[in-house]
């Protein structure tokens, strides 16, 4: 690593982030132990290394894990500007990005541009370490989250992005020939910017839980009607004898079984995404939709219902909204003995608890939730006498960005609007910071989108 603003004098974009360096900007930070949001004024990030770029903020999101920071129990004991999700514009950019850049490096360090409009996933890759080339940004070694100590966040009007050619995505390049690896679909270009903006990590999130869960090899058999091993196809290449010893399933078993766990806006995102993916796959499916919150299932409850007939997949398709208690009532009528998967999206003990307890044996527990240090709450041995795997972790979510954004173009009618039957609840100016990360954590809000301008 250089030290701090090393080149930044000799590229030809500095004169922009000199001028604003004595300059302020309005924030909204958190202070410890917990509950303690405060808007404040603090100087303008600048260019510290030339892989960093500076991005003037247009929205910004309020996403469900700044609520762990916000309630005390992230560990974090620093104040830190709030916020991980964040669309905008370029304003300064470090000198690694030219037209000269090497052919090794990402390929945005040749292409970027001061008054380019970008959008950030919520964490910081390099693009050229081992875990980034196999797909894995999200253990980066150099992986930075936004809205940390260790990361400056974006609820503020500006935002200082490191190795930000490996990190960033460019909507400036929707011209491109559909065969440059920084093309985007034209199509982005008629989204209002709070759409875009679920590309940041919400909307990835949700399609990558789904992902751990259905493509997993258990759930193989459904997919393929052929019993495992044998499911797995060319996974297993020539280990296994020619020939499948039993039949193959009939249509009634395969019907697959998933429950949500969790109904916050990640939760909504999950549910679009898996009958996105089953109705394309052409599987039968019955989903149970879980959350203790009214006004969240009943969010949930309008968004199917807005959605056109052929995105809910088959007519003898099920999805049900469900309370807790109601849940184990449901799955039970369902005649076996859980679900094939449960895709827990809340990131709490309970949570766990009740995704583990709706499972059949040999299902998938598929987890996005962002888990903090109390105790797994159930042992080997549980897990080991149902064979149930386990799938946890942090989204990739620059790697599985392209993906996402099919799903958002798929579903423009309910991702790309505002309002009761869309993912985002409302869009509020930064000063409602204190007040809306209130309403948020008590369930009155859903997703909020941040003007830090207005």
């Amino acid at each position: 690593m250089e030290s701090p603003h090393s080149h930044s004098h000799s590229h030809p974009h500095s004169q922009s982030q000199s001028k604003s360096q004595s300059q302020s900007q309005f924030v909204c930070r958190w202070y410890p132990p917990a509950f303690d949001i405060r808007l404040e004024s603090v100087p303008i990030p600048t260019i510290q290394h030339p892989d960093d770029a500076i991005i003037k903020i247009k929205f910004a999101g309020l996403c469900g894990s700044d609520l762990h920071v916000y309630r005390g129990h992230e560990d974090v004991n620093e104040t830190h500007i709030c916020g991980h999700e964040f669309i905008g514009h370029v304003v300064a950019l470090g000198s690694s990005f030219h037209s000269g850049s090497p052919p090794s490096r990402p390929v945005l360090y040749s292409y970027l541009k001061v008054g380019d409009k970008v959008i950030s996933p919520f964490t910081v890759s390099c693009g050229e370490c081992e875990y980034c080339r196999l797909g894995f940004t999200a253990r980066c070694i150099s992986s930075l989250l936004f809205g940390s100590p260790t990361l400056q966040g974006c609820q503020a009007q500006y935002v200082r992005v490191p190795l930000a050619g490996g990190t960033l995505f460019s909507l400036s390049t929707l011209s491109l020939p559909l065969d440059h690896p920084l093309s985007l679909p034209q199509e982005l270009s008629s989204l209002p910017d709070p759409a875009l903006l679920l590309l940041a990590d919400i909307l990835p999130t949700g399609l990558f839980v789904v992902l751990q869960a259905c493509t997993h090899p258990k759930l193989a058999p459904i997919f393929t009607g052929i019993p495992w091993p044998h499911s797995l196809g060319h996974l297993t290449r020539d280990v296994l004898l020619k020939g499948c010893t039993l039949p193959f399933l009939s249509a009634a078993e395969r019907i697959l079984d998933v429950a949500i766990v969790g109904l916050g806006p990640v939760g909504l995102c999950a549910t679009l995404a898996l009958l996105d993916y089953l109705t394309r796959a052409d599987v039968r499916y019955r989903i149970v939709a879980v959350d203790p919150n009214g006004s969240r299932r009943a969010k949930m409850q309008k968004i199917y219902d807005a959605l056109p007939e052929d995105a809910k997949g088959k007519s003898a398709d099920e999805f049900i909204v469900s309370d807790i208690p109601d849940v184990p009532k449901v799955v039970q009528a369902w005649g076996r003995r859980g679900c094939h998967a449960v895709l827990e999206v809340v990131g709490t003990p309970s949570a766990l608890t009740l995704s583990v307890s709706l499972l059949a044996p040999s299902g998938v527990l598929s987890s996005c939730g962002v888990h903090q240090s109390p105790q797994i709450p159930f042992t080997g041995r549980e897990l080991y006498d149902r064979n149930v795997s386990l799938e946890f972790g942090r989204c990739s979510a620059h790697s599985i960005f392209a993906a996402a954004v099919g799903l958002l173009l798929r579903r423009r009618d309910v991702l790309g609007a505002i309002g009761e039957c869309s993912i985002i609840d409302r869009v509020i100016p930064l000063r409602d910071a204190v007040k809306a990360y209130e309403a948020f954590e008590k369930g009155v809000y859903g997703k909020v989108v941040f003007d830090p301008w207005a």
